[in-house]
């Protein structure tokens, strides 16, 4: 029997989406959208020509990442499971990176602008070992010296931050968000729509910035 999970990532202006079928990954499609992905994500969707009804699990990332981009996939694939009855697993976009990593440990950050990151370190079974963070890239690395981690990232972030010794997992994270949802779906651990909700880490930058004032 085939188990089919459609996984989106829209939490920044670089996104994708993925079909996993049993635990391999069929397609999937990297997105540049600018100008939001309000619009974008289901014209890929429609492009696909896929029969929803027959996808057993949604699955999307949960954030960290830009606010509007966050609520936007996890509107879309919660709406999606609740019309059809179907579940949803949500899934760390650092999760996603270190998944892709190679070493015993793997450190996964992402830019999260005002000369910050958010970091988090896991294992090879993509269990947090260390929890997710906000803060400085150099005050982080500190936090881990000592410790044998492979540092993973994004393309996108690792021209943003600077050249390190960090290995580029690319821009395109659906496929990986897919896998670990396609794991957690046969665990029994997918949830309903009404459970899931996004995982920002901190509070919004327009929050932040009227602290500032």
């Amino acid at each position: 029997m085939t188990t089919r999970i459609l996984a989106v990532d829209t939490t920044c202006e670089y996104g994708s989406v993925a079909l996993i079928e049993n635990d391999q990954v069929m397609e999937e499609v990297a997105i540049h959208a600018p100008d939001g992905f309000g619009q974008a994500l289901f014209g890929y969707l429609e492009n696909w020509r896929l029969a929803l009804k027959d996808i057993d699990c949604f699955a999307c990332a949960q954030g960290p990442g830009t606010f509007t981009g966050v609520r936007i996939g996890l509107a879309a694939m919660k709406g999606l499971a609740f019309a059809l009855s179907k579940p949803v697993c949500a899934i760390s976009n650092l999760q996603a990176i270190a998944f892709l990593g190679s070493e015993p440990l793997r450190a996964a950050f992402l830019d999260a602008r005002r000369d910050e990151i958010y970091g988090a370190v896991y294992d090879t079974q993509s269990n947090l070992i260390s929890g997710e963070v906000v803060t400085s890239l150099p005050r982080w690395m500190a936090s881990l010296d000592g410790k044998d981690v492979e540092y993973l990232t994004t393309e996108l972030t690792l021209c943003s931050v600077g050249p390190m010794s960090t290995k580029a997992v690319g821009t395109s994270l659906a496929g990986a968000i897919g896998l670990l949802a396609s794991r957690k779906y046969a665990q029994g651990q997918a949830q309903h729509a009404r459970a899931i909700d996004a995982n920002y880490v901190r509070r919004a930058d327009a929050e932040l910035s009227w602290e500032d004032k």
